[in-house]
């Protein structure tokens, strides 16, 4: 239970920090998609990463509740592009 408390306040904190980032459509991406200046992170949690047969080719996978260790090591000059779907 405990667990999934913390899950849920931490899915809460980063939507609500979220609202100010800018959005980019599936079809602006899919042109994107072997652009150099473009980072995809794959935010999925462990089992549904593992269960999904959709995955971004090119893409990097990160733990979702350990931003704070991997953040700092993408440039800050690329357009960083987070998915979790």
């Amino acid at each position: 239970v405990a667990a999934a408390l913390i899950l849920f306040i931490a899915l809460v904190t980063a939507a609500a920090a979220s609202m100010d980032a800018p959005r980019i459509s599936k079809e602006e991406l899919k042109s994107r998609l072997g652009d150099k200046n473009v980072v995809i992170i794959d935010v999925r949690i462990d089992s549904d990463w593992a269960m999904s047969d959709s995955k971004i080719k090119g893409a990097v996978r990160e733990e979702p509740l350990q931003v704070a260790s991997w953040a700092g090591k993408y440039p800050k000059n690329k357009t960083i592009v987070l998915y979790c779907a």
